[in-house]
């Protein structure tokens, strides 16, 4: 799959942190509005699949300097140990 995570790990999470993680894995970086527009989710669903991929650290959150409101989200690549 070309992801850091395991395909079990991948195939436990719910359709829509699934469409979030890939929708994220392609465009690198995205606030809230665009993931909506992306994905097609609604921002209950987007927002509650946020906080579980958060929490997964599968993905990180950054805020915006010149507006701190907003958060920016970014998949974690995490590096293979050798």
């Amino acid at each position: 799959m070309g992801f850091t995570i395991t395909e079990e790990k991948f195939k436990e999470l719910t359709p829509s942190s699934r469409l979030i993680l890939l929708t994220l894995k392609s465009i690198k970086i995205a606030d809230v509005k665009t993931l909506m527009k992306e994905t097609g989710l609604s921002k209950r669903a987007l927002m509650g699949s946020l906080k579980h991929l958060r929490e997964e650290s599968l993905i990180s959150v950054k805020t915006c300097l010149t507006d701190t409101r907003r958060r920016f989200y970014c998949f974690v690549q995490e590096r293979e140990e050798e």
